[in-house]
């Protein structure tokens, strides 16, 4: 079924009844069976007096007394004769009987496109004298609507001399009936085949079809000349006599000559609908009263990803949990319901596209068959946006939850590490005590570990970048990596070549390929290849990457690659969030590639996975490339300080901590290696001290996050006092603006919790000599 222009603006039939209603003085009603096509006013009228105001057809409105009825029902089987029929009948009324007379006659094919019309008109019998009058003005006014049709009529004898023919068709030849009627004039003489049948003889018995009309004979014409001859559509049927014998032919003739006029004037308007329709951005289908698609432009055959969409219903075109909704929606938009929003659905296909669907109420088209349009608008990029939204936002707080733990922990940890520390000074490793607190101390320790990678992906531990050189960095790990991967796993690395340099924090870089390499491990239970390859990559234009976009820039891009059993697609979404694993229960954390991400995001690179099951998985891993200044070199690799180094000093330390437990550990722990200590429980205390000790102090040594003054805000206030001030920060975490504004000042120390005695006191000893 092809689309049309004119299926868009309406039935000319439904123009042509309601045409042919108003024509009449009387109550006139067209109908077409029992449905009730097109009335007239005065129809409408009488239909109030008798009591109906429903739109009933006259065989209803009349016949509900059981006489009346059996009158239409005789006049109705009279009608098929192809003449007008009449009875009179009354009607009953509430304030007495109305007198009517009926006439009812079949609609001519022309008019009513072979629908078997029947016009029917009503009018009030006064007396038999008014009525007499009516019915010749009726007579005379279906005889002149006759005559006057826009199309042809004639009725022909068997052996073709014309017995009727209305002033169009006469008008057509060029004359009028009388030079037709009672003429020699056979039918041969002005109608002959069209070009399909034109060597055949036109006899009145012929079955209609396409042919030309002749004009009459004239003086200093040629009726036979092509500019002379109308183009025809004829209808043709047989009135027989009683003995079923043809008695005469009635044809209805139609001019093609204004029907091709009109078609050429649409033509060029169907084209261009034609041309928006295959063209639209969107998918635009056309569905007949069953849901079927019956016409469809290219957008949707993309959208969908087949080509066998024609006759397939769409509700059958989408997931099965969305079919239901898609039904009942069409059908609701079908009888012309209005909804705020459009309805969402999914297709069913080898690419399942996001829709949203907008449909118009049903038209008729000039078939008579209903049609719906459907819109079809691709979300899916819209929706996958909001996807990813949403799970920013969902990441971001589990990462604030996160990092909140995080900084409470680690202030507990560094407490239980650092007393485990002074109490193993009191312990020798022979004594049955070393061994229990070793183990709270180990256990604190992994702990931390735990705590870090919280930190690691909610990207708020305080990270000490360094320009590294990432081969020198994968060398140091290869003999690591390979006792973790074990002996059934070939480890291979392949260095790029000149590849450029990297500023980050090299264990937490570190820390990024241990994770991934384990987490190969895990997928190669049966041995394979572990391959990791480094290499230079240039981004011409900001590039997606997967979920993300890549700003133009250069990169080092690390590459590892394993043969396990890959990664399930349902999986993929859902691989970097925190806690999530598909390992055994007790065989994982789910923190794994959640650190990874934390990390490399808070570098400021970018990573990208790709993975088929049963074909192994490919982390891609882009750091942007640091070009060092004058003053900045790559930091080689660093050669491990002995244990047994001197961790002994001097000088006025200030210590700040909120932590009773942590500020005491540190206090004491400072004290046994020489420095004085003072003490302060907030920074507004240390601010309170006498100016003279404060001038005295070497180094200040503070939390980051306390409560009213910050350590960054107290730093600034003591270094106005003490330009040359030591300043070291312990922190659990850093948020974002207070590590920016401390990387700003010059000369400030990091110590991350939680931390050893060693440790602290072995930084203590860098800053204060000046070597950190």
């Amino acid at each position: 079924m092809a689309l049309s222009f004119a299926s868009l603006i309406g039935s000319p039939r439904r123009r042509a009844a309601w045409m042919l209603a108003e024509a009449s003085p009387f109550a006139r009603a067209i109908t077409r069976g029992h449905q009730l096509l097109a009335d007239n006013t005065a129809y409408r009228v009488l239909a109030a007096r008798l009591g109906n105001e429903g739109g009933h057809a006259p065989d209803v409105l009349l016949g509900r007394e059981i006489g009346n009825a059996e009158i239409i029902a005789r006049l109705q089987s009279l009608l098929p004769l192809g003449r007008a029929v009449q009875e009179d009948i009354a009607i009953h009324t509430a304030t007495g009987v109305v007198s009517l007379r009926v006439t009812a006659m079949q609609a001519p094919g022309s008019v009513s496109g072979g629908r078997n019309w029947v016009i029917w008109d009503i009018q009030e019998v006064a007396d038999n004298a008014a009525a007499l009058v009516a019915v010749r003005q009726q007579r005379d006014e279906l005889a002149a609507f006759i005559d006057n049709a826009p199309v042809g009529l004639y009725s022909v004898a068997p052996d073709g001399r014309f017995l009727f023919a209305n002033r169009t068709f006469a008008a057509w030849l060029g004359g009028v009936p009388e030079q037709l009627v009672g003429s020699d004039l056979l039918l041969s003489d002005v109608l002959s085949h069209g070009e399909a049948r034109e060597n055949e003889t036109m006899t009145p018995d012929w079955p209609g079809g396409e042919a030309k009309l002749r004009p009459l004979p004239a003086e200093d014409t040629e009726p036979d000349h092509p500019a002379r001859l109308r183009l025809v559509s004829v209808s043709q049927t047989v009135v027989p006599d009683v003995d079923g014998n043809p008695l005469r032919y009635s044809a209805v003739v139609h001019d093609l000559g204004l029907e091709l006029r009109q078609r050429g004037t649409l033509r060029p308007v169907e084209a261009e609908f034609r041309r928006f329709f295959d063209q639209a951005p969107i998918g635009i289908l056309v569905l007949d009263s069953a849901g079927t698609i019956r016409e469809a432009n290219a957008a949707f055959a993309q959208l969908c990803g087949r080509d066998d969409w024609l006759g397939q219903r769409l509700a059958a075109m989408v997931r099965e949990e969305d079919a239901l909704a898609l039904a009942r929606h069409l059908v609701a938009l079908r009888r012309g319901e209005i909804f705020s929003r459009a309805l969402e659905v999914r297709l069913d296909g080898p690419r399942e596209r996001v829709v949203e669907v907008f449909a118009a109420s049903s038209a008729e088209r000039e078939d008579g068959q209903s049609a719906q349009l459907v819109y079809l608008v691709d979300t899916t990029d819209q929706r996958s946006l909001q996807t990813q939204f949403h799970q920013s936002q969902k990441m971001q707080a589990v990462g604030q939850l996160a990092g909140g733990i995080a900084h409470d922990f680690n202030n507990l940890l560094t407490a239980m590490i650092g007393f485990c520390d002074l109490l193993l000074q009191r312990h020798q490793p022979g004594d049955q005590s070393f061994a229990d607190i070793m183990q709270i101390k180990q256990n604190a320790s992994r702990a931390a570990n735990l705590v870090r990678q919280l930190l690691a992906f909610s990207r708020q531990q305080t990270l000490v970048p360094k320009v590294l050189d990432i081969t020198d960095v994968l060398a140091d790990l290869r003999n690591l990596i390979g006792r973790l991967i074990g002996e059934t796993i070939t480890l291979k690395m392949v260095h790029g070549r000149d590849l450029g340099l990297v500023k980050v924090d090299q264990g937490q870089l570190e820390q990024v390929i241990i994770n991934l390499a384990v987490n190969a491990r895990d997928a190669m239970a049966d041995g394979g290849e572990l391959k990791i390859r480094t290499l230079n990559h240039s981004v011409a234009q900001p590039t997606q990457l997967g979920a993300e976009i890549i700003p133009a820039g250069d990169y080092v891009a690390i590459e590892v690659t394993d043969t396990g059993h890959g990664i399930a697609p349902e999986n993929m979404a859902k691989i970097f969030d925190p806690f999530f694993t598909t390992k055994a229960v007790g065989a994982g954390t789910g923190l794994g590639l959640s650190t990874v991400y934390g990390i490399i995001k808070q570098t400021g690179g970018f990573i990208h996975v790709e993975s088929e099951p049963g074909e192994g998985a490919c982390f891609r891993l882009y750091l942007p490339r640091h070009r060092p200044n004058a003053e900045e070199l790559p930091a080689g690799r660093e050669d491990a300080r002995p244990d047994s180094r001197d961790l002994t000093g001097q000088g006025l330390v200030l210590l700040v901590e909120d932590e009773d437990a942590v500020r005491a550990f540190a206090a004491r722990a400072l004290r046994n290696k020489g420095y004085t200590v003072i003490e302060a429980a907030s920074g507004e205390q240390a601010l309170a001290l006498p100016p003279e000790q404060l001038d005295r102090v070497e180094l200040l040594i503070s939390d980051v996050v306390m409560p009213n003054l910050d350590g960054p805000t107290l730093a600034a206030q003591l270094r106005s006092r003490r330009p040359d001030l030591k300043i070291l920060f312990i922190s659990g975490y850093a948020e974002d603006s207070l590590r920016n504004n401390m990387a700003k000042s010059a000369d400030v120390n990091f110590l991350p919790k939680p931390f050893s005695l060693a440790q602290l006191a072995g930084k203590v000893k860098e800053v204060m000599d000046g070597t950190a």
